[in-house]
């Protein structure tokens, strides 16, 4: 978590190519209990918190107005989702399903969030119609000024695969070691007791 904090230092990795969807999805696969749902909600809130106080006071960025403020509040809806999402898959399930799991995942944050960026975010409206069309070019074209949005697609859909590939990979690596000191210590045979000494035959009486 803290590598992951760290992580979202702005300029540390390019434009929505973050390790914040797998994170969401593996801790609800991996963590128990109530960690699965704090510990990776409260860090992202600190961190974006973090973010938003650098975007406003060092690059005059209006991040805390309500507009601002209620399009993130649709992030973690979908970071709940991701979690909740996670805990339907079981730890021991095979490398591909989590994978596919994790891809997903960060499939539909993207398509939700630019959703509800060219829904209600105010600034759009000046450049998308409230229709299919406006949809789609929201979802592919984005915001004049700005890198287009097939590109942050691109890099939520790359960083979902790796980061959740490496999680994964990680955890799969450590259950095979587990596992095969296991079967090892099972496997080992016990020390054989020393035979008792058995008494020496009486000699027969005549």
């Amino acid at each position: 978590m803290l590598v992951f904090a760290l992580s979202r230092i702005p300029g540390i990795l390019p434009e929505n190519f973050s390790a914040a969807y797998a994170i969401a999805f593996c801790a609800g696969v991996y963590f128990c209990g109530a960690m699965a749902w704090w510990l990776p909600l409260g860090t992202l809130l600190l961190t974006d918190l973090g973010l938003n106080c650098y975007y406003y006071f060092f690059k005059g960025y209006n991040v805390f107005d309500l507009p601002v403020l209620k399009y993130q509040l649709f992030n973690y809806v979908m970071y709940v989702f991701l979690i909740w999402f996670g805990r339907r898959h079981k730890p021991g399930s095979s490398f591909l399903s989590l994978l596919g799991g994790g891809i997903f995942g960060a499939l539909l944050f993207y398509l939700v969030t630019n959703t509800a960026s060219w829904f209600f975010n105010p600034f759009a409206n000046l450049e998308y119609t409230k229709d299919f069309t406006g949809w789609l070019t929201a979802l592919i074209k984005g915001t004049a000024g700005f890198p287009q949005t097939w590109e942050f697609f691109r890099n939520t859909l790359m960083s979902g695969g790796l980061f959740t590939g490496l999680f994964v990979g990680a955890m799969k690596i450590v259950e095979a070691a587990e596992s095969a000191r296991e079967k090892e210590a099972a496997g080992a045979p016990e020390a054989e007791e020393a035979p008792e000494e058995q008494p020496a035959p009486e000699e027969a009486k005549a």
